[in-house]
């Protein structure tokens, strides 16, 4: 297999922090240049119709994109060590976890960012410097949410390690990099020790 990557950019770090959470090995990647347009090449539409990254490319040709679907598909075949629920219902509280990060903080770290951040001009045409702004104040109420959770749980979908983790983390990093944000310095310390938590990982390495 093979997996179609981007330096920094926050989804296929998650599909990275994944790989290495599971110890897999044997999976060849390979780094598109977004900046020099290289998802926006007939080759990679052939692939990745969207020109999104990343994409997983299988030993039958076939490619699988969409973070989420990925690891569905890595978690299949690694089931250990296990990241997306044990049985139907944790299964179902893990992937709820998952998709409030992914669609409130997630979405609005990259819309704030894509939107403001005057490196990001060719790739997002036309930036709205307000909507972007707007998205950044979107992102501080959620993670004062997500400060209140982990006041009373250890990990995002409970009292272990998941995929909620990994999500929540990339998209995190993602605004500390490009938006100088830090939980503590908004007095979000929950966060903040939960954040240090998952860097002391070693998948967290992985970008």
């Amino acid at each position: 297999m093979k997996l179609l990557s981007a330096h920094r950019a926050p989804n296929p770090r998650r599909v990275l922090m994944f790989i290495a959470e599971k110890g897999i090995t044997g999976i060849e990647v390979s780094n598109i240049d977004l900046n020099a347009g290289a998802h926006r090449s007939p080759e990679f539409l052939a692939k990745s119709p969207l020109a999104k990254v990343p994409a997983l490319e299988l030993d039958d040709g076939r490619v699988l994109t969409e973070t989420r679907a990925i690891c569905t598909y890595l978690e299949g075949l690694y089931p250990e060590p296990n990241l997306m629920g044990l049985d139907a219902t944790e299964r179902a509280f893990i992937e709820m976890a998952d998709r409030r990060v992914e669609l409130t903080l997630m979405l609005q770290i990259a819309n704030a960012i894509r939107h403001t951040h005057p490196g990001l001009v060719a790739l997002e045409q036309p930036q709205f410097p307000d909507f972007g702004k707007s998205q950044a104040e979107k992102m501080l109420a959620t993670a004062t949410v997500l400060d209140q959770l982990l006041q009373q749980q250890e990990w995002m979908a409970g009292d272990r390690f998941t995929i909620a983790d990994i999500t929540a983390f990339c998209g995190l990093e993602f605004a500390r990099g490009l938006m100088k944000f830090v939980p503590a310095d908004a007095g979000l310390h929950a966060l903040q020790g939960w954040r240090d938590r998952v860097n002391g990982r070693g998948s967290a390495q992985c970008h």
